[in-house]
Order: structure tokens, then C-alpha cells, then sequence
């Protein structure tokens, strides 16, 4: 049996993924980061081995992705993150047309076709607006962590308007309005709302279509999925897998690969 395996290796997290050759997900890792990413992308994929019961004979192929992907020095090949993007989006949901991926570090939309392929793509890769570390900054503004606030943010009723989205300002935008008294969930209501506008207006430089899949550690977030759905009036395809969506695309061209050199 033919195994392929994707290492995802982003700013914050790094998640491996093992497919079979029925097309299912035998095993999945996440780990942190941290400062060795090469340690962290072995780590990663020997985790999920342990988790499948599999020898590291019995994956064929193995490709890295995301930002470190060339730090997957055990890999046999690397893509892109925006292509691995597109084809896990694909594989989750095989009507998606629109993928909005949201990470630790970057936002990015990514316009693809009927088999998954990347038609465009946009991405906001210079500014941490609108990504993970500019949740984690306004959730430590607020004494909260990065778990509670999606949640306490669906308890607003009238979102506060932040002047800037900028991770810079974001504290001082916040503490103006802790200041004023206006209620938490006021308050983060209003950060979840003009991130999604952001997001928005970055998505329809490469076209809204239907589906739409919302991937990365960002879609994790109750209240930036209502924020997202609120502002383009439509629902989003969000996976309980969408964090490892990266990895599962790598993991998907690794297993085509492998069942060509299996059958060469």
C-alpha cells in the first residue's frame, strides 16, 4: 500500500499529514515551531509515523511545504504553500473555487479551478494585519488568550470601529476603548469585523466565487468564521482539518508521486 506524506512548516505551527492510497488521512501531527525548524519538520512527520504505526519505509514520497519547506530536509520534493493550499482546500471540499487562508503570519486568497489547480492569488505577506499574530496581540492587550476570544466576540452587539488594522496600533486603539468602558465583547467584535473586512477586500482582488473554504490556524476561530460569513453575506466551508489543510495538499502530491514510482 502507497503512502504520502506532507509536512506543513509555518511561522508558529508545524503539521504532517499521511495519506493512503484510498485517499484517507491515517494520521495527522501539529507541534510548535519554535526556533530549530528543521528538528520541527522531522519532528512532525516522525510523530505522525508513530500515530499511523507506520515504519518510515512504508511512505513512498514525502513533500515539504510552507515557509520552512526547505528546512524538510528528509522531504523529496517542496511546493509552494499556495499550491498545497489549493489541492488540500480541493480535496476537503471539491467544489471550492475560493480558498481564503489564514495563518500566523500571512493572509492569502487563492482563486482555483475544477481540479484544484492555482488560477491567482493574493497575499497580504507584509503586514500582520489580519493574521494570528494580530489576534494574539489583541487578545494579550485584553489579558484573554487566543482561544477565548473568537468565542467571547459572537457575544457583541454593537462592534466597536478600530481606526487601524495594524498590529502596531491595535493596543493602543483597544486601551482607548477599555478606557471608555465599552464591554469586551463589544470590543472584539470590533477586531474580528475589520479583520474580515480587510480579508475581504484582499479576496476580491482575485474574485469571490463560490465555494468558499476557509483554511489555516486562523479558521479554528468561531468568531472570525461568523465575522468572514457577516461581511460577504454567504457561508464558508470550514474543516475541523483546516489547519492541516497545507500539509494535506503536500501530502496528496506526495502519494500521487508515490503510486507513479510505485508503478514505473
Amino acid at each position: 500500500m502507497a503512502h504520502g506524506g506532507g509536512v506543513d512548516v509555518g511561522s508558529t505551527q508545524t503539521k504532517a499529514i499521511i495519506l493512503n492510497d484510498r485517499r484517507e488521512i491515517v494520521s495527522r501531527a501539529l507541534i510548535g515551531t519554535g526556533a530549530n525548524v528543521s528538528k520541527a519538520a522531522e519532528s512532525a512527520f516522525l510523530k505522525a509515523l508513530e500515530d499511523a504505526g507506520l515504519p518510515r519505509e512504508a511512505v513512498g514520497y514525502v513533500v515539504g511545504t510552507g515557509y520552512g519547506r526547505y528546512k524538510v530536509t528528509f522531504g523529496d520534493a517542496q511546493i509552494t504553500e499556495i499550491t498545497c493550499h489549493a489541492k488540500g482546500a480541493h480535496f476537503l471540499f471539491p467544489a471550492t473555487r475560493t480558498v481564503i487562508d489564514m495563518g500566523g503570519q500571512d493572509t492569502k486568497a487563492i482563486k482555483i479551478g475544477p481540479v484544484g489547480e492555482v488560477l491567482d492569488f493574493c497575499m497580504n505577506d507584509k503586514c500582520a494585519a489580519g493574521t494570528g499574530r494580530f489576534m494574539q496581540a489583541a487578545a494579550e492587550c485584553m489579558g484573554l488568550s487566543l482561544d477565548e476570544i473568537g468565542r467571547i466576540s459572537l457575544q457583541g452587539r454593537t462592534p466597536v470601529r478600530l481606526t487601524s488594522v495594524c498590529t502596531v496600533f491595535v493596543e493602543s486603539d483597544i486601551l482607548s476603548y477599555v478606557a471608555q468602558r465599552k464591554r469586551t465583547e463589544d470590543i472584539l467584535a470590533g477586531v474580528h469585523k475589520a479583520i474580515a473586512t480587510r480579508t475581504i477586500s484582499l479576496v476580491r482582488r482575485v474574485g469571490i466565487q463560490d465555494e468558499i473554504t476557509f483554511t489555516g490556524g486562523v479558521a479554528r476561530n468561531v468568531g472570525m468564521v461568523d465575522a468572514l460569513q457577516n461581511t460577504l453575506g454567504r457561508k464558508l466551508n470550514v474543516s475541523p482539518d483546516a489547519h492541516f489543510n497545507g500539509a494535506l495538499g503536500a501530502a496528496y502530491f506526495a502519494l500521487e508521486r508515490a503510486e507513479r514510482l510505485a508503478t514505473a
